[in-house]
């Protein structure tokens, strides 16, 4: 009867987005094909890549958990060559990264978790584990994966500070759910104590640590880094601020910082990278309310941009990295405003000095580890924002300390892969 129920709920729910979809699609070009992949129909051309193959399905909801699981996947493909790896997001930016990765087989929007969709898709992959990144806990999945005798495993598990009390609500709805997971990976002993306060059976639950810390540092050489310079107009000298996924309410923030602290560094240059490329326009015309013209990202062909462009916008998807390696400081966001923040270890992979506001709760340990490491500081406002810009780019020196700093604390904390990936082979060398 619960289930019943729940499937009605996401019904009507389903009806009410489908026209946002197909409304989102229109509007930003975006193919349909994302409706067709939710209600579990894929094109035959996609599935005759895993056709004959034992298929891992791996779920990270979007962006920052499918560049935090790159690690474990590409340890998978290594360890087992033969099967399909199958990746699964919500959010099309998450599908768009996907899409670039080598060691993935098959991406796919992830189904809606209607009981009839959840079974026809478990049909057309026939995978034998479903692992599922973070607290993705989709009651119909599970269920369903349990009745068709598939494990499904919880990797890189954390329960959030706010999440917490909401899911001891319905704990007697949420238990019985958790006794069908097979492995509860997760990132701290507070997760786990957590998780097993809800109903996890103890003897499944693993702590392996954060696979954030565990992320491939890019090679970008400094010839590299000299042309994507010049290809957005930055001055080989110029003292560059990256904003990266910046939402709404914060580009306005960063750019009265950005026009104080140009007082003092004339030369010094903005990129704002919106968490949502199709922001873009919108944030556009904000900079222009500012006095300034800005660039977008996508429309620099090679060295057409000149070296004077104050502001930046970046509105193309799998280049956060790129726009990092330019920066003197790095700002992250969706953390001035109450988001829950984004991943700044991103930065310090880089040895770049970080700033981020108050809003961490996603990343609330990672913060207080950054913090603690003295490899970035937390700004609460715009006063303590332009005071942090013009303390650090008056001071090379602490900046470049900053940046060691948290890129020893990631040395530090690595080997959650490793951790994950011997869990995982318990369950795949044990077969079904």
């Amino acid at each position: 009867m619960v289930y019943l129920l729940y499937d009605l709920i996401l019904l009507l729910a389903a009806i009410v987005l489908t026209p946002y979809y197909l409304w989102r699609g229109l509007k930003y070009g975006k193919s349909r094909r994302g409706i067709r992949e939710r209600l579990g129909r894929f094109a035959p051309e996609s599935l005759r890549r895993i056709t004959g193959r034992k298929v891992i399905w791996v779920h990270a909801v979007s962006v920052g958990e499918t560049r935090a699981v790159v690690p474990l996947l590409r340890e998978l493909k290594k360890g087992y060559p033969e099967h399909a790896l199958v990746l699964t997001n919500v959010t099309e930016t998450g599908r768009s990264v996907a899409a670039g990765l080598d060691c993935v087989d098959l991406c796919l929007f992830f189904p809606f978790d209607l009981s009839w969709v959840v079974r026809r898709v478990l049909r057309r992959l026939d995978p034998e584990i479903i692992i599922l990144v973070e607290t993705e806990l989709w009651p119909n999945l599970v269920r369903q994966a349990h009745a068709r005798n598939v494990p499904v495993a919880l990797v890189n598990g954390r329960i959030s500070d706010r999440s917490f009390p909401r899911y001891r609500r319905v704990r007697p709805l949420l238990a019985p759910l958790l006794k069908k997971i097979v492995l509860f990976g997760m990132q701290t002993e507070l997760d786990a104590e957590r998780v097993r306060r809800l109903g996890a059976p103890p003897e499944r639950i693993r702590v392996t640590g954060n696979l954030k810390f565990d992320m491939a540092v890019p090679e970008i050489g400094d010839g590299e880094l000299a042309r994507f310079r010049s290809l957005l107009g930055l001055a080989p000298e110029a003292p560059v601020l990256v904003a990266g996924s910046t939402h709404q309410g914060e580009e306005e923030l960063l750019l009265q910082a950005f026009e104080v602290c140009r007082a003092a560094h004339p030369a010094l240059r903005l990129v704002l990278v919106p968490r949502h490329p199709e922001r873009a326009a919108e944030v556009g015309e904000l900079v222009r309310s500012r006095g300034f013209v800005p660039v977008l990202r996508s429309q620099c062909p090679q060295n057409a941009a000149g070296e004077g462009v104050p502001v930046v916008i970046g509105d193309t998807l799998g280049e956060m990295l790129r726009f990092y390696a330019l920066a003197d400081i790095v700002f992250v966001g969706g953390s001035l405003v109450p988001i829950g923040g984004h991943n700044i270890l991103e930065a310090s992979l880089l040895k770049k000095a970080v700033l981020f506001g108050p809003h961490m709760n996603n990343f609330k340990e990672i913060a207080q580890l950054v913090l603690f490491a003295a490899g970035g500081r937390q700004v609460d406002d715009l006063d303590e924002l332009v005071a942090a810009l013009t303390d650090l780019f008056g001071d090379r020196e602490q900046r470049e300390r900053m940046g060691r700093a948290g890129h020893a604390l990631i040395e530090r904390h690595a080997g959650a892969t490793a951790r994950t990936r011997s869990c995982l082979d318990d369950l795949l060398g044990s077969g079904r």
